[in-house]
């Protein structure tokens, strides 16, 4: 993981909202809960200036280690995130 890189994380009973700073503005990766023990990520973007540089990759790294810790499978909806679940076979164990 990236410990230089300093990713924030908003959330409210219904969801939330992982996000890093870059050139460009905020990029950032949403979710929300979808029932007891699930999460669904819906959504990535990042600045047009900043992409190419894994930047969603990372946002997607940190979400996987948060939900490992916390006991948590991820239904991965946003097209980018699941074509990452599917060439990561490590990520397997956490697909809801």
């Amino acid at each position: 993981m990236h410990n230089d890189v300093n990713i924030g994380h908003d959330f409210n009973n219904g969801g939330g909202r992982y996000w890093l700073e870059v050139q460009g503005g905020s990029a950032e990766l949403t979710y929300r809960n979808d029932r007891d023990g699930v999460i669904l990520i819906d959504h990535t973007y990042v600045p047009p200036e900043s992409r190419g540089g894994k930047v969603a990759q990372m946002l997607v790294e940190h979400v996987v280690e948060d939900a490992r810790k916390s006991g948590l499978k991820i239904i991965p909806q946003c097209p980018y995130v699941d074509k990452l679940f599917r060439r990561r076979p490590d990520l397997n164990e956490l697909r809801a």
